[in-house]
């Protein structure tokens, strides 16, 4: 038996493929949509893929499922679990096998046993794994979004991002009686989750690819509470905000993501389009480093750099109902960000200009709009005068662990939406940990027509670095 796990950074994501090489059949869990990856990695292994299946409708990443299955004729595998309000919208009529709790099926000498554990989700399955070349006993489970190393999957994702109202507590129940039974299985088990570190599919997870169940019933606090009550109280507590963009990914996992055929490069724009296209009120999104932003930009675009965090925020604020054009510093950039746009579902690229597009601009006599930035000092200065209104733009629990004094919470993918809380008179001045998120706030409200706006550069780790008081209160904020 061959297994293979790919992982996917900015996603915090993994998937897994499981081969036979006695039969050459091979079984790709919980695919991403840019499935050319598994299909290489099947191919220099001899194997062809021949099943796919996934955990859960996924909230965090457009599936690969139907992609997988198109591109090499494998069958899909999903869950019939969960009420009929939650179900998938697709693959019955493409020959997919609907799977219920306790069944079975083989890839070559492999066995896969479908579990249901709901929670995170009701349809919710991991998968049991033997290889039954060598052993009558499974020798782990691809637990998806039910358990990570260090935390479980969170169960208040329906409620808080999909609109399913009053649902996160009795999922959170549900979670608490699937871990019961999950306990029952042997400690030897390796588990093989969906996510790692930096994943908002939880609270806490670690940066460990894979663990085992004796593991983590010793140090993992979701198996430490042995009363309902307290382990819905505490699995709900904390959670950070779900981004937006997480409600648009469970409709189109539900209904099955659109089939692409395969990666196709944006269209490289000649710069003699920007002006229109922004005159118009079209969506320009630069993806270079925020202090490059800052020295000098297009006006009217909105900054999303492309690091870790890009499919997190672009996903938070590009609209999936319109088009949007990218500013990317080379070409490789221009693949990295269609790929991480692809992987959300976000496909409605217009086009794409290189960076040089900025000096161009500038060039032909337009000027460049440049965002505001302020120290810590001059921050701590204008603070006591009282004549800046200060925004900390990170998640509301960061914010209650410790903010600047006086400063109002609103995280940062809820911004455009809160406008009326910004005061219209005297300065602005948004702040983040270290001063990206903040910077992309700024464009935002830059591109609204707010420019009475400066970004704190550091952010508060420069205002604590240099001694400045923070409050540990966590009261007094938005």
């Amino acid at each position: 038996m061959l297994l293979r796990r790919f992982y996917d950074d900015k996603l915090a994501q993994a998937s897994y493929l499981v081969g036979c090489q006695a039969t050459g059949e091979a079984l790709v869990v919980d695919p991403h949509r840019d499935v050319e990856c598994y299909v290489r990695a099947a191919e220099q292994e001899g194997l062809r893929i021949t099943h796919v299946t996934e955990t859960h409708i996924h909230a965090d990443y457009a599936s690969g499922t139907r992609e997988l299955a198109k591109r090499t004729g494998a069958r899909m595998y999903l869950s019939d679990e969960g009420d009929a309000d939650w179900k998938y919208e697709f693959g019955i009529g493409e020959g997919a096998v609907a799977l219920k709790d306790g069944d079975t099926f083989k890839v070559g000498n492999v066995l896969i046993e479908a579990l249901h554990t709901p929670g995170h989700t009701p349809e919710h399955m991991s998968f049991l794994l033997t290889d039954t070349a060598g052993a009558n006993e499974p020798m782990g489970v691809f637990t998806g979004d039910f358990v990570f190393v260090g935390d479980v999957g969170r169960p208040d994702l329906l409620e808080r991002a999909a609109g399913f109202e009053d649902t996160m507590e009795e999922a959170a129940r549900t979670l608490f009686d699937s871990l019961e039974r999950f306990k029952a299985l042997p400690d030897y088990l390796q588990l093989w989750p969906g996510h790692g570190a930096g994943s908002a599919c939880g609270k806490s997870l670690g940066a460990v690819p894979q663990s085992t169940l004796g593991y983590e019933r010793m140090f993992n606090w979701a198996f430490a509470l042995e009363e309902r009550a307290d382990f819905v109280a505490a699995v709900l507590a904390g959670q950070p905000e779900p981004p937006k963009y997480f409600a648009e990914m469970k409709r189109i996992n539900k209904a099955g993501p659109r089939i692409l055929g395969g990666y196709r490069r944006p269209e490289r724009l000649p710069e003699s389009r920007l002006a229109d296209l922004l005159s118009s009120g079209a969506l320009v999104v630069d993806t270079r480093k925020t202090e490059d932003f800052a020295a000098g930009h297009l006006p009217g675009a909105i900054s999303i750099p492309l690091d870790r965090s890009f499919t997190t925020w672009a996903g938070w604020l590009i609209p999936y109902d319109r088009e949007f054009y990218l500013i990317v510093e080379d070409e490789a950039g221009v693949d990295e960000a269609a790929r991480d746009l692809m992987l959300i579902g976000l496909d409605r690229i217009g086009g794409y200009f290189g960076a040089a597009a900025i000096a161009t601009w500038e060039g032909n006599g337009r000027k460049l709009a440049k965002m505001a930035e302020i120290s810590s000092d001059e921050l701590a200065a204008r603070v006591s005068a009282n004549d800046v209104a200060v925004i900390d733009v990170r998640g509301s629990v960061e914010w209650e662990a410790f903010h600047i004094p006086g400063a109002a919470n609103i995280p940062l993918g809820y911004l455009s939406e809160r406008l009326d809380e910004l005061p219209r008179e005297g300065t602005v001045v948004l702040h983040c940990q270290e001063g990206w998120r903040s910077g992309i706030g700024a464009s935002l409200l830059e591109a609204r027509g707010i420019t009475n706006v400066a970004n704190l550069k550091g952010g508060i780790r420069a205002w604590v670095a240099d001694g400045r008081p923070v409050d540990r209160s966590g009261a007094g904020g938005g």
